[in-house]
């Protein structure tokens, strides 16, 4: 399994790429939101990887990014922690300037690395991003029942028949084949628990309300932001509301999709990115 040392972690990381003898391609890095890993990515990355070296990697404490039985006492929840572990992964590689996908969780970590280090990306697609409103009551019992289920993720969901589906379909409009629903259970079930509480607690917080509306109207970097009409975590108005901050961010809605429409109808997504990354024409060869 490939890893490579981040900031005192071993983050699990891959490329998907196909071998061209003509360019170098440009590198485009996929970052997957709370509870996730790279995996749910693969098959965009996949479709991408004629256009693009294709680099995915698991975010710290999450899916094969495993935190060290010892503590590292700096590193932190926050999603400018994160941030930052991206520009020490791209440093590590020696990559100098990338193209960026991210989504959800990922995506709110994402807006804080454009605008720490603008001249290192070229373009970002953030999907199912935006910005909120803050509710001391709704989020108060976010935390709490965020809490229980945190804490109460047992392995035997997995042999409970239909768990991935049941699962997964608060996050769905459309079903997802079987193998891939219970990929992201076992994403979720073998996340590590303070990075599931503590991400979701910096994420979903006064704070982020607070300044998500300020990173996003800094933005200098061209964004594309996608959303999912029936998106029940991050509904489309609050990505409507985050793209109306600043010109420099295109909004897309896709229909009949919810949280994950890279997934739900992976046709209508690729043709939009594709057009907004516009790799290989005259204006960007």
């Amino acid at each position: 399994m490939p890893v490579i040392n981040v900031r005192g972690v071993e983050h699990y990381y891959e490329w998907i790429r196909q071998p061209t003898a003509s360019r170098t391609k440009p590198v485009i890095v996929f970052i997957h939101g709370w509870g996730g890993s790279a995996r749910y990515w693969e098959s965009t990355a996949r479709s991408l990887s004629e256009q693009f070296d294709c680099l995915l990697y698991d975010l710290r404490g999450f899916g094969r990014s495993k935190l060290p039985q010892e503590p590292i006492e700096e590193l932190l929840y926050e999603m400018e922690d994160y941030a930052e572990d991206l520009a020490a992964l791209l440093d590590t590689l020696e990559l100098r300037r990338v193209y960026i996908m991210a989504h959800s969780m990922g995506a709110s970590s994402a807006v804080f690395f454009l605008n720490r280090y603008p001249e290192r990306v070229e373009r970002a697609v953030l999907t199912c991003s935006g910005i909120f409103e803050y509710d001391e009551k709704s989020f108060s019992a976010f935390h709490k029942f965020g809490k229980y289920v945190v804490q109460f993720r047992p392995r035997w969901f997995l042999r409970i028949p239909f768990a991935s589906a049941m699962f997964m379909a608060r996050f769905l409009h459309r079903p997802l084949p079987v193998t891939v629903s219970r990929a992201f259970l076992e994403d979720f079930l073998e996340a590590d628990y303070k990075a599931a509480l503590g991400t979701m607690l910096t994420s979903v917080s006064k704070y982020a309300s607070e300044v998500m509306p300020q990173e996003f109207a800094q933005l200098s970097v061209p964004t594309l932001l996608v959303a999912g009409t029936f998106d029940k975590i991050i509904p489309p108005e609050l990505g409507r509301r985050a793209a109306q901050l600043n010109e420099k961010v295109e909004y897309f809605e896709i229909p009949d999709t919810a949280h994950f429409p890279m997934l739900e109808k992976p046709d209508v997504y690729l043709e939009r990115v594709q057009e907004f990354l516009a790799v290989g024409s005259p204006a960007n060869a």
